[in-house]
């Protein structure tokens, strides 16, 4: 899933999520969800159950030998499974036929993953809260400083650092709002049986699922979605929308911190973006970050994309290449949105150097010239402008933060 290069491009919380044990914890979360419903309705006795929950412990179950022998089974879960029948029989021998019982491999396995891509999603959020209240922040506080608005990387008139600021604001909050439609659609119980059909469930099925997916904490599914991955996949394509929106502030950031431009700077720490052997030198690692990630992000996407062409009620080749561009899509999010939360709150504006550089700009032209396009007195247009983009944003309900004052 990583590599040794990867490992400072995304996140510890995110690499633990999508870890060997958190994802089998995640798979016995799910084993005992189905044991405590089918009990509930009836479909297997009630002291079984107890067995298989009180089985579905990840300590007990050696989750090495687990992922090792799922490249000879060509899933994750038929050994998961085989080793909880072996646990399950050792305490309770007649609670074994119903371990696993009326489902498939594929529900154990995406409903695992929508479990721990719940917690990697509420990380990428909450760094993407607070780089937005950073920049909210820097707009209410810069909305009239002027600064140079370039164009195909080029000078062109006059802007101020606020309206900037909103500028890189907005995608994140559309992107929060986004999120909070299309994740509950995503994340949600699978349960299906072998062909969707859950015809072992005798007539409970549609209980079963209430009662799992209020116990694992995911959505409702209103059918299987073994083959339709089009809210999965749209999930994804709304991470990969946010990676690129980082991306992009990542990129201003840093044309806008070169020393011949100098009109910001990442924050400065010990160990952090220090060259090897120039120590008048300053990398911008978050923008760098942040940068890798839009460049990687877009391959992830497109391979789900292609992955949504499945055969008949379950695919072969197609959901499996999808399960492992996944975890690398959240891997590649959440270091971009760590990264910039990281750094947003802790820039370091030099408003001076952006009204010298304004200056620099003007006396390269004609008084008329520099008059119509970069007075600065330009700013306060755009200084209206932020303000009037500011007073429509509902601060708690965008990012659950108060305003910086």
């Amino acid at each position: 899933m990583s590599s040794i290069f990867e490992g400072f491009l995304s996140t510890p919380e995110v690499m633990q999520a999508f870890g060997d044990h958190s994802f089998v914890e995640a798979m016995l979360g799910f084993e005992a969800a189905l044991a405590r419903a089918q009990a509930k309705c009836g479909l297997i006795p009630e002291p079984a159950a107890q067995s298989i929950v009180g089985t579905c412990k990840v300590e007990l179950f050696d989750v090495d030998k687990i992922v090792r022998e799922s490249a000879r089974s060509g899933s994750l879960a038929i050994p998961l499974v085989k080793c909880l029948k072996e646990t399950v029989g050792l305490f309770n021998p007649s609670a074994v036929p119903f371990v696993h019982y009326g489902c498939t491999s594929q529900d154990t396995i995406d409903t695992a993953m929508a479990m721990v891509t719940s917690k990697a999603l509420a990380a990428v959020e909450a760094d993407v809260k607070r780089s937005a209240t950073a920049l909210l922040t820097l707009a209410h506080r810069y909305a009239d400083t002027p600064i140079l608005a370039r164009t195909l990387t080029q000078p062109a008139s006059v802007t101020s650092f606020g309206f900037k600021c909103v500028g890189w604001a907005a995608p994140l909050l559309r992107s929060l709002d986004r999120l909070r439609v299309c994740a509950p659609r995503a994340l949600k119980l699978q349960l299906g049986g072998t062909v969707g059909t859950l015809d072992r469930m005798n007539g409970e099925a549609e209980e079963v699922i209430s009662l799992m997916a209020k116990d694992l904490g995911l959505s409702r599914p209103v059918s299987c979605w073994h083959n339709q991955r089009d809210e999965w996949v749209a999930l994804g394509c709304e991470l990969g929308l946010l990676t690129g929106s980082l991306g992009k502030i990542a990129k201003d950031l840093v044309w806008m911190s070169q020393f011949e431009v100098g009109e910001l700077a990442e924050p400065i720490e010990r160990g952090r973006g220090g060259p090897s052997n120039m120590p008048h030198k300053h990398n911008p690692v978050a923008s760098m970050v942040a940068l890798v990630a839009a460049q990687r992000v877009p391959q992830r996407v497109a391979a789900l994309l292609a992955s949504m062409p499945q055969e008949h009620e379950r695919a072969l080749g197609a959901w499996q290449a999808e399960l492992a561009e996944w975890p690398v899509l959240l891997m590649s999010t959440h270091g971009s949105a760590r990264a910039m939360a990281g750094a947003l709150p802790y820039l370091k504006i030099d408003a001076a150097r952006m009204g010298a550089n304004l200056a620099a700009m003007r006396a390269t032209l004609s008084s008329e010239a520099a008059q119509e396009w970069f007075d600065p007195a330009l700013a306060a247009r755009a200084g209206d402008l932020t303000r009037a983009q500011l007073a429509l944003v509902n601060w708690s309900e965008a990012t659950n933060l108060a305003p910086a004052t």
